[in-house]
């Protein structure tokens, strides 16, 4: 399948940045939206309805804020191919309602880690669980779900909602984008454990590097080559 219409959105974020736009968009296109804590009251405060997540599964938040989406009535909806009859079949037997859009951002672990005085406790509160999660389900079925883990990507989302629903290839290109966003994510969390639990080694057992690129050059190392800076 290649567009799909977005009737239903799962939207749980840390960053606001643009999500009045893209709530906008989907109230605009008729769009469902599902929304867990801190996101529903913003977008409750911009004049957008959203269904309580907690609602929809029957099953409160709780352990504040650490289960709140891991749910088979969330997950389900994310991961259910629409090829596939039996998966179909499943999601009526049980309530589950498809998601055709997924936008999640994770909590600022690197942000916390780079304030002075942050505490051991402060910095595993702020390991995301549920949204790497969420993430993950939606990239790994892209053939159906949209997955958006960066404001920057609301504009190209909201053309083709506007166009009548998302492509294959942009939700191929968001997949790609989500992955790399969780694999720097869970480096960044390795990165801090190593140093925490080794203080006193100048070199971490295992190094994780991410880099994003810069720009393209004329050539690489020499004239028949490509190149980049990273």
């Amino acid at each position: 399948m290649d567009r799909i219409p977005i009737k239903r959105a799962l939207i749980s974020v840390s960053d606001k940045t643009g999500l009045d736009r893209l709530a906008a968009a989907l109230k605009a296109a008729g769009a469902e939206i599902y929304s867990t804590g801190g996101t529903r009251k913003y977008l409750s405060e911009q004049g957008f309805e959203s269904r309580d997540i907690a609602e929809y599964t029957a099953f409160p938040e709780m352990m504040h804020g650490r289960v709140k989406t891991l749910h088979p009535k969330v997950f389900g909806g994310i991961l259910a191919r629409r090829d596939h009859n039996e998966d179909l079949v499943a999601c009526r037997e049980h309530g589950i309602n498809l998601f055709d859009l997924v936008v999640v951002n994770l909590y600022p672990f690197e942000q916390t880690i780079a304030r002075d005085g942050v505490t051991p406790a402060e910095a595993i509160e702020n390991i995301d669980i549920g949204g790497p999660s969420l993430v993950r389900a939606a990239a790994k079925n892209h053939a159906f779900t949209a997955i958006s883990t960066e404001p920057n990507q609301y504009e190209a989302i909201i053309a083709e909602l506007n166009a009548g629903g998302s492509t294959l290839a942009l939700r191929q290109k968001l997949a790609a984008a989500a992955f790399a966003h969780t694999a720097k994510y869970d480096a960044a969390i390795a990165m801090w454990f190593s140093h925490h639990t080794e203080p006193e080694a100048h070199f971490p057992a295992t190094m994780f590097i991410a880099l994003q690129r810069r720009t393209e050059l004329r050539y690489g190392e020499n004239p028949h080559q490509k190149g980049a800076v990273y």
